[in-house]
């Protein structure tokens, strides 16, 4: 009788396991490397390698291993095996290994992916929009990838924190205090304002500042001032300054939510969290030798990192001044993370164009001891959103794109999309509103995280809410097909039947199905969600293929066969559930 494979159990695992018992009876042991094969579903390539490291002919000790090897009858994973060219064995597994397989992952929620042997703490920094500025496009692959890789880190059994490291503190909060001091009269005092107005009220209030800022020296002094007040806890100017982060959050949030993302209060940690740390911060650099005075500033120098004219470009941790630069903060950060939170990882969702700053700041924190072997820091650097033309993003005018705008419109595009099929599917106008929201939201989502983060992309809406293509829509699509295919079945539910044989275009599903747990280990380890998304799209392209070759509620083999495929249907909708909300996408029943 053929045992039951445990719930995280690929076919992928069992047969790499039934060659590495087989290969101590052929005469070495390895780890036999295995991959899917166009000549048969997997081929395994490493018996060339461990046949020259044991000075022996390859096709022979492939064959000693194909000999080794348990039968390909009933209970096996193996169908059929063959030695190929010098030394490659192609196999084919069994139907029934594919379908036990799946079978027994069919009560699990989690669809079999196991969660981490050994889950460390991970910190990560995403999402830092500014207090008193609007978020832009630019805001924009930040928060959709750093929350994509909380979701997949979370899955997986890591214990993550998020960290919203938000711009609210420096001298344009002297300038805006000092501004509304004076102009008192400008400042609105509604209640309950949405997050839309009290950004407005910011914007028309900082605008108005720098240009005093810019025009009036003896305003830009005392402006000056007033951060040294701010600095030192002066009463009105922190209630002041507190007044514009709490304005400033109402619209983040707002924001936040229309991006369909979860942000907790708690979570956002900005520049002014740090101020307390600063200055030990400071004197434990110098006192360690690791930063020295150099005029008149404190410095952390780097052999590697010299300018235009050769000389070294330090990392200034305290300017000559006195005061402090973003590196005091992002150091001070990375002690209060690791001996606070006791981080194994910090992980910063940051541009691209930070690259040498955090390199710097990361050489500075090794160098202190805060960083070690035990603590690892990892810069996911992404690219930039570009306009059709492959240019920066810009509005007409050459102004950066305002988020909410390029959401709204989002939004409205995919409305148009799902209001043309409403009526054949019968939904309701709030069904339709919904529906709008989920699907143009995905599409921006899935078009930023199908590119590797490392690159830049091009933003396309027309593109982006297309039915056909790699598009997020397309996906939501298959996944209510499938819910519709299985609301049609009626009583008829899905049930596994091993012992049925499958079609090619069933195999194919199958199998692919069968490395999701595999894809999203891959993902996690590796911090690129694009990869979920090419897993996914393959997925809704092979269900695409099984639905046109297999008729499901009417199959020709019976009612065995009817619930067989709708096993196959229903956990195609579950993973493509379950992938596409680790990557922050709804997945509507009805489309």
């Amino acid at each position: 009788m053929a045992s039951v494979p445990s719930l995280a159990a690929t076919v992928h695992q069992r047969l790499a396991d039934a060659l590495s018992a087989a290969l101590p009876e052929a005469g070495a042991s390895a780890d036999p490397l295995l991959r899917r094969s166009d000549r048969a579903d997997f081929q395994a390539n490493g018996i060339l390698a461990l046949a020259k490291k044991l000075k022996g002919n390859p096709r022979e000790l492939a064959t000693r291993v194909t000999e080794a090897l348990p039968g390909t009858g009933s209970g096996s994973v193996i169908k059929e095996i063959e030695v190929s060219g010098p030394g490659f064995l192609n196999i084919t597994v069994s139907d029934e290994a594919i379908l036990e397989t799946l079978a027994a992952r069919t009560a699990d929620e989690r669809l079999g992916v196991p969660l981490a042997d050994e889950p460390g703490t991970t910190v990560i920094d995403y999402a830092q929009p500014n207090v008193a500025k609007e978020m832009h496009v630019g805001h924009l692959r930040s928060a959709v990838i750093g929350d994509a890789v909380f979701r997949i880190l979370e899955f997986t059994g890591e214990n993550v924190v998020r960290r919203h490291h938000i711009g609210d503190w420096g001298t344009q909060f002297g300038m805006l205090i000092q501004y509304l001091i004076e102009h008192p009269h400008e400042l609105d005092h509604k209640e309950d304002v949405t997050g839309e107005e009290a950004m407005s009220n910011l914007n028309r209030l900082y605008k108005a500042a720098r240009t005093l800022f810019d025009s009036d020296e003896e305003f830009k002094e005392r402006s000056r001032r007033r951060v040294v007040d701010l600095q030192a806890g002066e009463p009105q100017t922190l209630a002041m300054w507190q007044k514009f982060v709490d304005e400033s959050k109402i619209y983040f949030y707002s924001v936040f939510e229309k991006l369909d993302m979860e942000i907790q209060d708690a979570d956002v940690v900005g520049e002014s969290g740090y101020n307390d740390m600063l200055d030990e911060t400071c004197r434990l650099l110098e006192e360690s030798g690791v930063a020295v005075r150099s005029n008149g500033a404190l410095c952390v120098f780097f052999d590697d990192v010299k300018g235009p004219d050769g000389n070294p470009v330090p990392l200034i941790v305290k300017k000559s001044d006195g005061g402090y630069g973003y590196a005091a903060t992002d150091l001070s950060a990375i002690r209060d993370r690791v001996f606070g939170l006791k981080a194994t990882t910090l992980l910063y969702v940051v541009d691209a164009r930070q690259a040498l700053h955090f390199k710097m700041v990361f050489e500075t924190a090794r160098r202190a001891g805060w960083l070690n072997e035990e603590v690892d820091a990892v810069h996911l650097a992404f690219g930039t959103v570009l306009g059709k033309d492959g240019k920066p993003f810009k509005t007409r005018e050459g102004e950066t794109v305002r988020l909410v705008d390029l959401l709204d419109e989002a939004i409205a595009r995919a409305t148009d999309v799902v209001r043309e099929k409403a009526e054949k599917v019968g939904l309701t106008e709030q069904e339709i509103t919904e529906n709008g929201a989920h699907v143009g939201i995905g599409a921006v989502k899935y078009a930023d995280l199908s590119t590797s983060a490392s690159r830049d992309y091009k933003f396309d809406l027309d593109q982006m809410v297309s039915l056909n293509g790699d598009t997020s829509v397309y996906l939501q699509y298959a996944y209510a097909r499938i819910r519709s295919i299985i609301r049609k079945a009626g009583e008829v539910g899905p049930v596994p039947h091993t012992g049925l044989e499958l079609a090619p275009a069933e195999r194919a599903l199958g199998l692919h199905l069968d490395q999701f747990g595999e894809t999203l280990s891959e993902v996690a380890g590796a911090y690129e969600p694009h990869k979920l998304t090419s897993y996914l799209y393959q997925l809704a392209s092979l269900f695409t293929t099984f639905y046109d070759q297999c008729p499901v509620v009417k199959a020709e083999g019976g009612r065995e066969q009817v619930e067989n495929r709708l096993f196959l249907c229903d956990l195609t909708a579950r993973t493509l559930h379950t992938g596409m909300g680790l990557l922050g996408i709804r997945t509507p029943e009805r489309l």
